[in-house]
């Protein structure tokens, strides 16, 4: 059984290597990682480890379909943008999408002044996680090693 691998397979908007497993190469889609591979595979009852490539064009097309409409068939947790803000449903967004909404999303937290929005503005970490020694810009500050006075634990001050 002789059969032709493609090397390049398009799926939702990207390039794919036709050489790849099925849920591998699906990852390479921005918005869609293993997990949300492996469930798309799952759905559509294809081997998630067979090579891309080797499939034929008609299940190229639904798995096409399936991460184009993740969120038509995928519970409301497991989507990446869960009751969108502006509409109201659950998205699962792809591609430039994923990023342009993402920045939308700070950009209102800057407008609205909340706390978050604050942190993003002053260019300081916003989940919470500490920022006395980490995520410092410039020049460190802290302890700075200096020059150690005569006999004081300096080299060639202790016994021999």
């Amino acid at each position: 059984m002789s059969q032709e691998i493609k090397q390049i397979v398009r799926i939702g908007d990207t390039d794919l290597d036709g050489f790849k497993p099925v849920v591998y190469a699906l990852t390479k889609i921005r918005g869609i990682g293993v997990t949300t591979a492996y469930a798309i595979c799952r759905y559509l009852g294809v081997n998630p480890l067979i090579r891309l490539g080797q499939l034929d064009d008609e299940t190229i097309r639904k798995l096409d379909w399936a991460v184009r409409n993740l969120y038509q068939f995928a519970p409301g947790w497991f989507v990446n943008r869960p009751k969108d803000p502006e509409t109201g449903r659950n998205m699962h967004l792809l591609g430039a999408d994923l990023v342009l909404a993402a920045r939308r999303d700070v950009d209102l937290m800057k407008k609205l002044r909340s706390w978050k929005g604050i942190r993003h503005n002053l260019g300081l970490k916003v989940r919470g996680q500490r920022t006395r020694t980490t995520g410092r810009l410039g020049l460190t500050v802290g302890v700075s090693k200096g020059k150690t006075a005569g006999g004081a634990g300096g080299a060639g001050g202790g016994k021999q």
